[in-house]
């Protein structure tokens, strides 16, 4: 599966869009949608130049592209919808691929139980302990996006 329009928009809106080099949360160079790597794998740092809107876009559709065949390789259940694909994509996307591959979150989807699983998406609410309005935010729209017909 790839991730659809609506799935990069998701991703785009909760990231939000930086065209210069800065230090996200986990004090890690980042750049366009919260990317910390260009599309040749180099490493971002903080003396990068800026870049484009459409750069950014570009960039974010290639990671992106990455982050769903890692999920897609974590889904042991073909029942998966696009909604739900594109929802573990952008939680993925932010959390990462070994912590969706540790999840109650993907065990609930991988044995079909997709109403426990929505519910699964609050938990990750915290950063450094501490709950964040902005992953509350994110989580919720997740979940909705997951549980979409």
């Amino acid at each position: 599966m790839t991730v659809s329009d609506k799935g990069i928009e998701l991703i785009k809106k909760f990231e939000g869009l930086s065209l210069k080099p800065y230090l996200c949360p986990a004090r890690i160079p980042t750049i366009g949608y919260g990317n910390t790597f260009y599309e040749d794998g180099s490493k971002v740092t903080m003396s990068d130049k800026l870049i484009t809107p459409e750069r950014a876009t570009a960039m974010l559709k290639v990671v992106v592209s990455q982050f769903a065949v890692g999920v897609a390789k974590l889904i042991t259940f073909k029942g998966v919808s696009q909604h739900q694909f594109d929802a573990l994509v952008s939680f993925a996307y932010n959390v990462g691929l070994g912590n969706l591959k540790s999840s109650t979150l993907l065990k609930r989807v991988n044995k079909n139980e997709m109403e426990l699983a929505s519910m699964e998406f609050k938990k990750w609410d915290k950063a450094g302990g501490k709950v964040l309005a902005g992953l509350t935010k994110r989580r919720e729209a997740e979940a909705m996006l997951f549980r979409e017909p």
